[in-house]
C-alpha cells in the first residue's frame, strides 16, 4: 500500500481548502496574528538567532510565525501544493523562513544541516507508520544540546468515534487505519464534497516515548493538557478563549500532551 501517494492526495486537495478558511484565518496571519499558542511558545522559550527544523509543517504558517520570534526556520512538508504556499506566504510576508518538499522519512537525502530546535505539532505523527525511524530523523538533524519540542493531540482523542459518542479505535494500533473521509477539520461547508482516502497510525504514550529514548535523546519535561488550543473536532465547547473541550466529557481525559527531549553534547 502506496500511503505517501494517498495521504499526499488527501494533503494537497486539503490545502486550498484549509487556506481559505476561517479556521486558519490567513488574513489575520498576513496582518500579524501569532499562528503558535502558548503551550508550545513557552516550551520553545527565546528564539532569537535559533536555527529550528519544523517538521511537518503544512502551509508554514508556523514555520513564519517562528520566523517572527527571531528563529531561522525551515519548514518541511509532503505535500507539494502546501509547500508552495508556503512559499508564496513567506514571500509575500518578506520572512526570513525556508520550505522543502520532502517526505520526513526521506529528509536526510536532501536536507544538510543540523538545527538548535525541531519542533512539531498538533496532528502530526498519526501521518507516519514508524516512531522509531521518526525519532532517528530528529536525532540526526538536531545539533549535540539541541533540543525537540512536540506538541500532540492525545492517542486517547484517537481512540473515539468522531463524534465522540463511543469507543473505536485502538489505543495504539501497529495496523493502519485505512478510512475514507468527507470533508476536513475546517469549515465543513465548504469542504463537504471532498471525499478523500486516508491512511493513518494510532500511537500510544509508551511508542513515542520509547522511541525517543532508544535513539539517545533524554527526556527533560513531558505535559498533558485537559483542553484544546482548536476547534477541530465535534461537539466542543469553549471554556475559555481558544480552550476548547469535548462536551459531556469536559476533564475526563486530556486532549493535548507535550515533550522537550535534548540531545547530549
Amino acid at each position: 500500500m502506496d500511503y505517501i501517494s494517498i495521504n499526499k492526495n488527501l494533503w494537497n486537495k486539503k490545502t486550498e481548502i484549509h487556506y481559505k478558511s476561517k479556521f486558519y484565518d490567513v488574513d489575520s496571519f498576513l496582518k500579524g496574528k501569532d499562528s503558535l499558542n502558548p503551550i508550545e511558545l513557552e516550551l520553545l522559550g527565546n528564539l532569537d538567532g535559533k536555527k529550528v527544523l519544523h517538521l511537518q509543517c503544512h502551509f508554514g504558517m508556523d514555520t513564519i510565525s517562528l520566523a517572527r520570534h527571531g528563529a531561522i526556520s525551515t519548514g518541511v512538508d509532503f505535500s507539494d501544493e502546501a509547500i508552495k504556499k508556503a512559499k508564496e506566504l513567506n514571500s509575500s510576508l518578506s520572512t526570513n523562513a525556508s520550505f522543502i518538499h520532502s517526505d520526513i522519512y526521506k529528509l536526510p537525502d536532501v536536507l544538510d544541516e543540523k538545527f538548535d530546535i525541531i519542533y512539531t505539532s498538533y496532528g502530526v505523527i498519526g501521518w507516519l507508520p514508524d516512531m522509531e525511524k521518526w525519532a532517528e530523523i530528529i536525532n540526526h538533524f538536531l545539533k549535540p544540546g539541541g533540543k525537540l519540542v512536540f506538541v500532540e493531540f492525545h492517542p486517547i482523542v484517537w481512540m473515539f468515534s468522531y463524534d465522540f459518542k463511543k469507543v473505536e479505535f485502538n489505543y495504539s494500533d501497529s495496523e493502519a487505519i485505512i478510512e475514507e473521509l468527507e470533508g476536513t477539520y475546517t469549515d465543513s461547508e465548504s469542504s463537504s464534497n471532498m471525499i478523500e482516502k486516508s491512511v493513518c497510525w494510532n500511537h500510544g504514550l509508551s511508542t513515542v516515548i520509547n522511541s525517543i529514548i532508544k535513539t539517545g535523546l533524554s527526556i527533560n519535561d513531558f505535559q498533558e493538557y485537559n483542553y484544546s488550543p482548536y476547534n477541530c473536532f465535534e461537539n466542543t465547547i469553549e471554556i475559555e478563549k481558544n480552550k476548547y473541550k469535548i462536551k459531556g466529557l469536559e476533564d475526563k481525559f486530556p486532549l493535548v500532551y507535550s515533550l522537550v527531549a535534548t540531545k547530549k553534547k
